[in-house]
């Protein structure tokens, strides 16, 4: 192999400067509590932008109940229906905002994590963390994350915090607009008549509706199981052997 030739200025020729090797150079605590805490800032930060998009599809679903109602009980007698096409359109938020619960809570168990295992053993002056092996379990969830939270899990949360109400008010306009609008019925005919609408469906197609509708949610809250972000058993030890390929959370 030739040598390499002479710099032309005279000076001898600068070598690379040295590759950073993490892997074999030892933390000081200085540079370990200072990497906890910028992850804690990260995380938080994640936490929170999660926790504003939840927010704003419960405002979605607020605002379009309210505005359903007004449709409903508006000039012109719309169908009952309206009512129940405002119940579709609610559920459609409802999806949507545990989707958003399960990204949030990714975040947030992190947080917990932290929160538990690192600054609440320094606030009680004391070193040992309850969490026997926290920070590899953070680690692995960095490797790989993954949802703490099933789909089922996050409806129910969801649904107790936020939907139940609104799901309540319009089942209660429902009744309120058969029986009351654009006048007081007085048989059951008249009931069967406002149901039917047009004769387009059946009368007791809507009834059929909101009973399959009211006995989902009351199975949902039942067996659809609770959140349990903080509870060990779901972080795992595995490290991926082989590049791991698109997740659900690669967004």
């Amino acid at each position: 192999m030739d040598a390499p030739s002479p710099d032309p200025s005279g000076q001898a020729p600068s070598e690379p400067p040295p590759r950073a090797d993490y892997e074999s150079t030892p933390l000081t605590r200085s540079e370990y509590i200072s990497a906890i805490v910028h992850l804690y800032r990260g995380e938080l930060y994640r936490a929170n932008t999660w926790r504003l998009r939840i927010d704003q599809t419960t405002n979605w679903a607020v605002l379009t109940t309210a505005g359903v109602l007004t449709y409903s009980f508006g000039e012109g007698h719309p169908s009952p229906w309206s009512m129940i096409a405002g119940l579709a359109i609610v559920t459609m938020f409802l999806f949507i905002e545990a989707r958003r619960f399960r990204f949030a809570d990714v975040w947030r168990s992190r947080v917990r994590m932290i929160e538990e295992n690192f600054y609440g053993p320094i606030l009680r002056r004391d070193p040992v963390s309850p969490a026997e092996q926290w920070g590899t379990l953070v680690a692995v969830d960095l490797f790989r994350p993954r949802f703490k939270t099933s789909a089922i899990a996050a409806l129910r949360t969801r649904l107790l915090r936020n939907y139940l109400p609104m799901y309540g008010v319009l089942f209660v306009a429902f009744v309120l607009k058969v029986g009351t609008q654009p006048t007081a019925v007085r048989s059951w005919a008249a009931v069967r008549q406002r149901l039917g609408g047009d004769g387009m469906v059946p009368w007791w197609a809507s009834l059929a509706v909101l009973g399959a509708f009211a006995i989902g949610c009351l199975l949902l809250i039942v067996f659809g199981g609770r959140t349990s972000s903080y509870d060990l058993d779901d972080w795992t030890y595995e490290l991926p052997d082989e590049p791991r390929g698109r997740s659900a959370l690669d967004y």
